[in-house]
């Protein structure tokens, strides 16, 4: 069995956004990069998979870089080999484009399981394993909270994430992409074996030279920018009636915190 896990390199919470002048990219001088966390469940999950049903873990990223940080980091955790996918030259700011990316480039791997976070913290655009799912005409699942293989590894059992505390139990016919819900596992630490392992494992690497793909250009970010901070001072007089009756009024259909 072959699994490929899909890790984003994302700012750390703690990390300091500074905007540079083109008002479309970050100050890379001013932020701690660290692997996206709900990709970090996702891993966790293949690797258990790999430990119970002797299979293979790819772990694929696509950006700058500065990205190989995170390949190295799920390597050190037991991971076998990487795919790097360069973004030089690439436009990324669409799901889409994201999307078509990464199959082009593991669309010959023959995978039988693709496995990814439910969303990144950066954009969350909780798309980019149902894309994948489209374009390689697999089978999906999302908000998954637990998985098992079947019948000689041919069908995948996926707990579902359901509304109001509910799951569900559903199977599904592999090749599939699954997006794995944060809470899944205790993903690992990396050992100082398997951090020295790091060395003899093999990544690929993809750059726009040698990937094939249609750039969809229907998506565009024009600008980026921080919120801005705002307050307002409202003065409320009268008898007491009447500011009983425009504090209520601010509460229902300012604030909306009365219903």
């Amino acid at each position: 069995m072959k699994i490929c896990v899909l890790i984003k390199q994302v700012a750390s919470e703690d990390s300091s956004l500074v905007l540079n002048d083109d008002k479309l990219t970050f100050d890379s001088g001013s932020i701690n990069f660290v692997s996206n966390e709900p990709d970090t469940y996702a891993l966790e999950e293949a690797l258990l998979l790999k430990e119970n049903n002797n299979a293979e873990v790819t772990v694929c990223t696509f950006g700058s870089d500065s990205c190989r940080q995170v390949l190295k980091d799920a390597l050190a955790k037991g991971a076998d080999n990487g795919i790097f996918i360069s973004n030089e030259g690439i436009d990324d700011s669409s799901p889409i484009n994201i999307a078509k990316v990464i199959t082009s480039c593991i669309k010959d791997q023959n995978f039988d399981l693709i496995l990814s976070g439910l969303q990144s913290n950066d954009i969350g655009y909780s798309q980019i394993g149902l894309l994948i799912a489209e374009y390689l005409d697999t089978s999906h699942a999302s908000l998954v909270m637990g998985t098992e293989i079947l019948d000689n590894n041919n069908k995948v059992k996926v707990k579902l994430e359901l509304e109001n505390g509910w799951f569900q139990w559903s199977e599904l016919s592999l090749p599939s992409s699954l997006t794995i819900q944060s809470g899944i596992n205790t993903p690992r630490y990396a050992t100082l074996k398997g951090i020295m392992s790091v060395k003899n494992k093999e990544v690929k690497e993809y750059s726009k030279d040698n990937i094939s793909y249609t750039e969809n250009n229907n998506y565009k970010v024009v600008e980026r920018f921080l919120p801005q901070k705002s307050k307002e001072t409202m003065t409320i007089d009268g008898s007491p009636d009447e500011i009983a009756e425009k504090m209520l009024d601010v509460l229902k259909n300012k604030l909306r915190l009365v219903q």
